[in-house]
């Protein structure tokens, strides 16, 4: 049995749980959303990289630069304006 095939699995229920704490309206747990979804993104990569899914490498890569970003604007800056979100 290859393991790696297995680690789809503990990939997608992280990002719906990551999904689920985005959604919250505490912010702690919106943080730990992010969190969960830069974990996911790392273990997709492995999954993907094992079973020759590039294109699912960039996607993944791509969604970590936005959840970065997430996780940057979580805090708001006291610059920041209305049209900026």
């Amino acid at each position: 049995m290859d393991y790696l095939d297995l680690l789809q699995w503990p990939a997608m229920l992280i990002t719906v749980i990551a999904a689920w704490l985005i959604a919250s309206q505490a912010k702690l747990k919106r943080e730990f959303g992010f969190w969960c979804f830069l974990l996911s993104n790392v273990l997709w990569i492995i999954w993907s990289w094992h079973d020759h899914a590039y294109a699912l490498i960039a996607l993944q890569i791509a969604l970590a630069a936005l959840n970065v970003r997430g996780a940057y604007k979580n805090e708001p800056h006291p610059s920041a304006t209305k049209l900026d979100a």
